[in-house]
């Protein structure tokens, strides 16, 4: 982590306040430096929660407003992103992420707000001058050239689009409210603003999909100027409208074994067209990687903010409280109410970088990782790799260049695998 520097004012900070339900408060600098951490957070992940439709399948925090919040969301906001700004040390940013919610549904004068904000509040340069990355997430069907050309004014230079599927049936059977021409249209809209690094999601294994979908979906990406593409299994998550439609037995999931079938196909078709596959779900263009979600994959510190955001900074993890009312309430410190904070904990490290490590293709620096272990509990360290090693025996994970990598058999059951590893951490 980068050390900060000598007279960092640490004691800008105040105590991050709780929701009323939980009993402790986070002081964040005096929990960073009691722990001997001297660390920078170097990105930064803000929330939008507004929609203009709740997609069905959708279980992240956001929903549609119809009080016109939006104006007072956004000074809100700014206040928090003023009161956060020390943990960047002032350092240079080198990443920036804004998703949610749909982002581009702001009005152009919240953006305007937001983006003053974050420009007087953090140190930019490395984002303005092409050395860091700025990302905002949108739906095809909010995209204008004014909000492009807001954006990338303010040094967005990478828009991560929601396109989903190409066939208009399975657009509806998602609640998504954008045409299928729509997207190269957002696309060549975010171009035409200066906006260079482009990406779009698909969700597959949709109810009634077929192959032959699939790759079409695939076929319609990929005649588009993206650099890097998102492919992610429909999942039914507890409490969304698609899972209770599923529970009534208004359709039928997609079978496993088409799952699997779908899943290699992205691999093979996306691969032969140029892209690697440099995390489970996520295909890039050499070097066009999502910088931003590397720093989660790879364990890193960041900032959150807005309603429902997650951070971690110094080994600490925390999460502002998911509900708009409580997050608009006024703050002397700007800081946001949070819940689920979780202290530092090497232990619980060591079984994060195997969880999300694994999902990589540069997999987990075993040495590293065995070593850091073996200083809390020698035994735990032993009884690690004597697991993987029996991961290894079957075929579904590779020990070379001291790393640990999933092979192509062990990618389908990598979820397992991790959970197999992070048991023997203990």
């Amino acid at each position: 982590m980068t050390a900060l520097a000598d007279h960092t004012p640490l004691e800008q900070f105040r105590q991050y306040p709780r929701h009323p339900h939980q009993s402790a408060r986070l002081p964040l600098a005096e929990s960073i430096a009691s722990a001997g951490l001297r660390a920078a957070a170097r990105s930064l992940y803000i929330h939008i929660p507004f929609c203009a439709h709740k997609c069905h399948y959708c279980d992240f925090y956001s929903f549609v407003d119809s009080r016109d919040r939006q104006p007072i969301f956004a000074k809100r906001l700014a206040h928090e992103l003023r009161a956060i700004a020390p943990a960047a040390a002032g350092f240079p940013l080198s990443t920036i992420f804004i998703g949610g919610g749909t982002p581009s549904l702001l009005s152009l004068a919240a953006w305007k707000t937001i983006l003053d904000a974050l420009e007087l509040a953090f140190d930019l340069s490395a984002i303005r001058n092409g050395q860091g990355e700025f990302t905002v997430e949108c739906n095809p069907e909010s995209v204008s050239p004014e909000l492009m050309d807001l954006l990338r004014s303010a040094g967005v230079d990478r828009v991560s689009m929601g396109a989903q599927s190409f066939k208009p049936a399975h657009l509806q059977t998602l609640e998504r409210l954008h045409t299928p021409d729509r997207v190269a249209e957002a696309l060549d809209i975010a171009a035409d603003a200066g906006i260079q690094r482009r990406s779009i999601d698909l969700i597959y294994a949709i109810p009634g999909q077929t192959l032959t979908d699939l790759e079409r979906d695939l076929d319609a990406a990929l005649a588009l100027p993206v650099e890097h593409l998102s492919c992610y299994n429909l999942t039914y998550e507890p409490n969304t409208a698609m899972t209770h439609r599923l529970n009534l037995g208004q359709f039928s999931p997609c079978p496993e074994d088409l799952e699997i079938d779908m899943f290699n196909l992205i691999a093979d078709r996306l691969t032969r067209a140029g892209f690697g596959r440099y995390e489970i779900s996520n295909y890039a263009l050499p070097g066009a990687e999502c910088r931003h979600n590397m720093v989660y994959w790879r364990q890193g510190s960041w900032l959150a903010a807005g309603p429902s955001a997650s951070a971690h900074v110094g080994g600490h993890r925390y999460k502002n409280i998911p509900r708009l009312e409580t997050y608009l309430e006024t703050s002397d410190t700007g800081f946001a109410s949070i819940i689920d904070h979780e202290p530092p904990d090497p232990r619980r490290l060591i079984r994060e970088k195997i969880m999300t490590g694994l999902r990589l293709s540069e997999g987990i620096d075993a040495g590293d990782l065995l070593a850091q272990l073996a200083t809390l509990d020698p035994e735990a360290a032993d009884s690690l790799e004597s697991e993987a090693i029996t991961v290894e025996n079957s075929g579904l994970l590779s020990r070379s260049g001291g790393r640990w990598r999933l092979t192509d058999a062990g990618i389908i059951f990598a979820d397992g695998i991790a959970a197999d590893l992070m048991a023997a951490v203990g």
